[in-house]
């Protein structure tokens, strides 16, 4: 009877809008970041209940400041090397497992100093107006497990606080001293080898700490007897006129009585509001929907879209409990109004549209710091450089980074793929005990309630390399219905099917290694080729979640910072070091590649450059063939993004945030407008990537010898609709060609203006691949294309001219280089320098760069860089290339 008295109150307890907005007089969350201590446990002879009290004294610790790892606090107290340079990660102790292992599944060494747990402890003032109201203790992030002491008196225990991925709130108003200092300890156990914890998998090692620590905010919050979290606008676009809002947050009751209270919500102008009751001690959500409340139903809305095609217009949301007439809790926050959907397609991709407007996604996979330690400035500078490559999504594999990273998602318009990792215990589904299906449960709804506000999500993954089994599938699309996850939800980033949901629409078919430029679009929906996985090789079509062209390794200035001048050349085990784990620790077959078409490397400095060459080749081969071949391919994510420390394999921009060969071709393939040249068919396409028509095009196609003489021209005039890809013609065989020879496409507007281009260079002789030797990630190569005819380039002394400026916090460097020569400067790299002989700027944003110019021509490119990386020095301008002295 009582549920159903409730049910009545809630009908018929809708309140008119309210004419103005509550003001909350509630003090702001309090943020313990600095000053804190850290020791291990084992060298502590005191107990919590006395390392929580003032009267402790934390002699001998170490000072952190939190959201910080063990390992990354010792190592900013330089206890232990920076990590990352040369084999210095080897040195820290505890770091004895084999190299290239996954260490997230082997067990902590005995004699690991990280092997016990680790103290931290934290004195406070808590404000005096927090008396009289609902003191919580807020942790973003705990790795692993967890005993929790304030004041001499334990919140948590260990038991109860378990789970990497997990978030956890505790209400400490009994043991909180309001107006007084009071004392936080936290002791914090590593990972074990079956727990549900971390992994870099084969990316980069994970330090011997496991990453235990407090590596999320930790904050005390005051609130009246009700508090609100995870405030979230829900919507329903039906057309660019008309969509329809739901707002829900979830309201805590932390008293031991029942409350009536109003929950109201204001969006621009419109407020809503409705009589809620809780029980004693309830926590549920309460959501405010459009057929209660018409004025949800809003026309003509600022939609939210990613920056590809639009606005990522935010709005402004104010929610608010209020319990006998005082507003008990506030939250203030934005969100987009935008809706993602998902659909499969004739061949099972999965196709996914925004606003109901297909989208193709081309991403790349991100990782945090091999530490986790944060850098909101490096943040800032990593989420620019995806949007001037051009890519619309970032992929995360489990690591669900911080507030900050998703808030500038949001604001810049670029999406995220979310999920669970793979080849760790996350995936050990048959080991698991029953705490790790609480755990896994438990981890799932923080994050689901965490995410599911920003409009930047578009989508959940449930499994990494496969799907869940049954059971715990059910539990995980259990809480994503319960807690009213909006997006497309996708049970692994596999083709291997769910029993429970069907076909993911997507998959995990590699490469990882190197490829040929030509395996993207030679491997096709009609190929009867051997598989490399279930769901066929990584060819242009279906939805790859994580693909790669092999490694990438980082231009000579990267591999100097990195390695010790004894150990740059020849490579060696150095180098293995900083290549990936498991089948990925050395670069012999990209090597191979690189010597047998471009001829042997005799220096560091000639394997780096040539190494830009493979890579730009590669990279732009891959996301052309994806766009070439929309929708029947519905979307690719490079493996990997970025790199959690100096690393030789899977990046578009290298650790030091320099951008290379890989950088640029991808820039260069993800032009909204685009000419491009088909591998498999030598024909020349154009690529529009924009959401409007292009018309009153002109192509201009040009093939040329080594020497720069031409042998085929063709203009031509087209249109190219929104959204679109077309064949434009298709190159005929030509008598006489260079055994390396060179493709030129210029894509000029109606008014003449250059909107898109590209530079190839081809052999004569074919490039074949063994499809039969194929394997889950490599394709090898039976036949290289030959292009050591490039030594043969005449050197060209170019001349170049530059001038800065400063506008805000943004400077400006426009480069002039002309080539006054008689043979063409190929691949030509520009580089912004802090002063004659300082360090490059980075990171930089190159409107184009490892340029070619043919005889006479001449370019005027800019260079886009925080101001006040120059200091006081003028910018200087250094000019390589392939033949430039």
């Amino acid at each position: 009877m009582r549920n159903c008295g409730i049910a009545l109150l809630l009908a018929s307890s809708l309140i008119a809008s309210a004419e103005t907005s509550r003001v909350s007089h509630l003090p702001p969350a309090l943020v313990l970041r600095e000053g804190w201590a850290i020791q291990a446990a084992c060298r502590v002879e005191r107990g919590g209940e006395t390392i929580s009290t003032a009267g402790f004294r934390p002699v001998g610790w170490r000072p952190a400041t939190v959201p910080t790892t063990v390992l990354a606090a010792l190592v900013a107290d330089k206890v232990y090397p920076e990590p990352d340079a040369g084999m210095n990660l080897r040195s820290i102790p505890g770091t004895v497992y084999p190299i290239g292992a996954n260490f997230a599944n082997l067990p902590m060494p005995q004699d690991s100093p990280f092997m016990g747990p680790w103290w931290f402890r934290k004195e406070f003032l808590l404000p005096a107006g927090s008396r009289g109201k609902t003191v919580w203790l807020d942790f973003g992030g705990i790795n692993y497990r967890a005993n929790i002491w304030l004041n001499g008196k334990q919140i948590a225990k260990s038991d109860e606080v378990a789970g990497a991925s997990r978030s956890y709130e505790f209400d400490i108003t009994a043991a909180a001293l309001p107006g007084r200092s009071n004392v936080l300890a936290v002791e914090v156990y590593s990972p074990l080898e079956n727990d549900l914890a971390f992994s870099f998998v084969d990316w980069n090692p994970l330090p011997p700490d496991k990453l235990m620590g407090l590596f999320r905010e930790v904050e005390v919050r005051t609130s009246g007897p009700v508090a609100l979290r995870y405030p979230t606008v829900l919507a329903k676009v039906d057309s660019p006129e008309m969509a329809h809002l739901t707002i829900t947050a979830l309201l805590k009751n932390s008293s031991a009585r029942p409350i009536r209270g109003t929950f109201e919500a204001q969006i621009e102008g419109v407020s809503v509001a409705q009589a809620v009751e809780l029980a004693p001690g309830e926590a549920k959500d309460v959501s405010l929907t459009p057929e209660q409340f018409p004025q949800l139903h809003f026309s003509h809305p600022r939609l939210w879209w990613p920056a590809q095609m639009g606005t990522p217009n935010l709005l402004k949301l104010v929610t608010t409990v209020v319990v006998d007439g005082t507003v008990s809790d506030q939250s203030t926050s934005e969100f987009g109004i935008r809706q993602i959907t998902s659909e499969l397609n004739a061949t099972n991709g999965r196709v996914f549209a925004v606003n109901g407007k297909k989208i193709l996604i081309r991403g790349g996979g991100w990782t945090p710091d091999m530490l986790l330690r944060r850098d909101p400035e490096r943040l800032r500078g990593e989420f620019a450089y995806v949007q001037d490559m051009g890519l619309n999504t970032i992929r995360l594999e489990d690591h669900l980074e911080t507030d900050e990273f998703f808030n500038l998602a949001d604001q810049k318009g670029i999406l995220v793929m979310a999920g669970w990792t793979c080849c760790s215990p996350w995936e050990h589904w048959p080991r698991w005990k029953p705490a790790d299906y609480v755990i896994a449960e438990q981890s799932l709804r923080s994050q689901i309630y965490r995410l599911r506000s920003h409009p930047s999500l578009v989508m959940w993954l449930n499994g990494s390399d496969n799907p869940p089994p049954p059971d715990v599938e059910q539990t995980y699309l259990k809480v994503e219905s319960e807690l009213a996850w909006p997006n497309p939800i996708v049970s692994s980033a596999t083709a291997k099917p769910s029993s429970i949901t069907g076909a993911s629409g997507v998959k995990m078919t590699g490469p990882y290694e190197y490829v040929a430029p030509g395996y993207w679009e030679q491997d096709a929906t009609s190929s009867t080729h051997k598989e490399c996985n279930q769901g066929g090789c990584g060819g242009a079509f279906g939805f790859n979640t994580e693909t790669s062209m092999g490694p990438a390794v980082p231009p000579s200035e990267s591999l100097r910072t990195m390695l010790p001048k004894e150990h740059l050349w020849p490579m060696d085990d150095w180098w293995n070091y900083h290549a990936g784990g498991g089948q990925f620790k050395n670069l012999h077959i990209f090597t191979e590649a690189l010597n047998a078409r471009y001829g042997p490397a005799a220096t560091v400095e000639d394997y780096a450059f040539k190494s830009q060459l493979m890579t730009y080749e590669g990279v732009r081969a891959m996301y052309e063939a994806y766009s070439r071949n929309k929708y029947v391919s519905t979307g690719v994510i490079q493996w990997m993004l970025n790199n959690a420390w100096p690393c030789l394999i899977w990046h578009l921009y290298d650790f030091y945030l320099r951008p290379g060969g890989g950088y640029f071709g991808a820039k260069k393939a993800l032009e909204a407008l685009h000419p491009l040249y088909g591998y498999d068919d030598h024909a020349i396409w154009v690529v529009s990537s924009q959401y409007e028509d292009a018309k009153g095009l002109k192509l201009v196609t040009e093939v040329l010898n080594l020497d720069g003489s031409e042998k085929f021209s063709q203009e031509t005039a087209l249109d190219a609709p929104a959204d679109s890809t077309q064949k434009v013609l298709t190159l005929p065989d030509i008598a006489d060609l260079t055994a390396t020879y060179f493709v030129r496409l210029r894509l000029e507007d109606a008014a003449g203006r250059l909107v898109g281009s590209n530079w190839y260079w081809l052999s004569t002789k074919p490039e074949t691949l063994d499809w039969d030797k194929s394997n889950w990630y490599t394709t090898p190569t039976l036949s290289y294309a030959d292009f050591t005819a490039l030594a043969q380039l005449p050197k060209v002394k170019l001349n170049v001219t530059s001038r800065s400026e400063r506008k805000g916090e943004e400077a400006t460097t426009r480069v002039v280089v002309e080539n006054p020569g008689r043979s063409l400067a190929f691949f030509v790299r520009l580089q912004v320098e802090q002063g004659a002989q300082g360090p490059e700027i980075l990171p930089v944003f190159w409107e184009d760069n490892y340029i070619t110019l043919l005889p006479g021509e001449k370019r005027e490119l800019s260079a886009r860089y925080r101001a006040s990386a120059l200091g006081t020095a003028r910018a200087n301008v250094r000019v390589s290339g392939w033949n430039v002295e």
